[in-house]
């Protein structure tokens, strides 16, 4: 056996070992990148909203005892007190309930949207910036289409055209969000793939799929994932405005934008009806763009 085979089969049998030593470090990398974060009193409590509306959205009866569906018209129009925290609509139903309830259809659909996003983006992007040529003209040429349209105008033409409900609102605002990913995608891949490491593997004998599985996808990955936390409080805000006009999960489905909507005609004799809805989102989508703003700062 020469000296090259020994070394290869040498590496091969190092490798199952040395793999979980390479999580390890990540791991702890992020551990490290993340624990000075969470010194800092606004990344802390913005980590803690969007903590209690993903709770709120998987198992919101631990939250509140009492049922979003329940009513007592002997309670409606009731002003915020230590029974109903948030107060009662115009039926009675306990207000901060249906907002707690309403986080599953909200988030759900803006996870939707993002991933609808992701996928569509990533694809468009990374096809765009490693074909390159007529392709990532043509496929460019599109997105400044779609990006020419606004993104809310875009979601109303297609959730008119398919229909009202939670999925054909997540899947209109989507749609309405797949340009930012792509362009920004596609700008991450052009610049790893004229990176040394990248080059060199090339050299090396590696295919362009593994290259790109491997070394550039990888690299490129992190102002994706940025984008993607600003997008779902995006995606939030947007599913949140469709279902206010009235596009969204039919009555007496609890989602954020139609428990904003409801309260629109109290404004004056019952103005938290509309008004604690409105500032629990306002607080959702706020800490998710301090989070990836933050993410995005201490990357650079």
């Amino acid at each position: 056996m020469n000296t090259d085979t020994r070394l290869s089969s040498l590496g091969a049998a190092a490798a199952p070992v040395a793999s979980p030593w390479r999580r390890r470090s990540r791991l702890q990398r992020v551990a490290s990148a993340v624990q000075p974060l969470l010194r800092r009193p606004g990344f802390s409590l913005a980590v803690l909203i969007v903590l209690f509306a993903l709770v709120s959205a998987l198992v919101p009866q631990l939250l509140s005892g009492y049922d979003p569906y329940a009513t007592s018209p002997t309670d409606k129009l009731t002003a915020p007190n230590l029974a109903h925290w948030f107060g009662t609509d115009e039926v009675g139903r306990d207000l901060y309930t249906r907002v707690v309830y309403g986080s599953s259809l909200s988030v759900q659909a803006a996870l939707l949207a993002v991933g609808i996003a992701l996928v569509g983006g990533l694809g468009l992007g990374v096809l765009s910036g490693f074909a390159g040529g007529r392709i990532d003209a043509v496929i460019m040429r599109f997105v400044d289409v779609l990006l020419a349209l606004p993104g809310l105008l875009l979601a109303l033409a297609i959730v008119t055209a398919i229909g009202f409900g939670t999925v054909p609102v997540a899947i209109a605002v989507g749609v309405g969000i797949i340009p930012g990913f792509a362009r920004t995608t596609r700008a991450e891949v052009l610049r790893v793939k004229t990176l040394p490491y990248v080059e060199a593997a090339r050299l090396g004998g590696a295919s362009w799929g593994r290259t790109l599985l491997r070394h550039i996808l990888p690299n490129a990955w992190g102002p994706v994932a940025v984008l993607a936390t600003l997008d779902f409080g995006a995606a939030i805000l947007a599913t949140a405005g469709l279902s206010f006009l009235g596009f969204g999960a039919a009555p007496p489905a609890a989602e954020w934008g139609t428990l904003i909507a409801n309260g629109r005609h109290f404004l004056i004799t019952a103005p938290w009806v509309s008004l604690l809805p409105g500032l629990f989102v306002v607080a959702v989508v706020f800490s998710l763009n301090h989070i990836a703003r933050t993410f995005e700062e201490n990357s650079r």
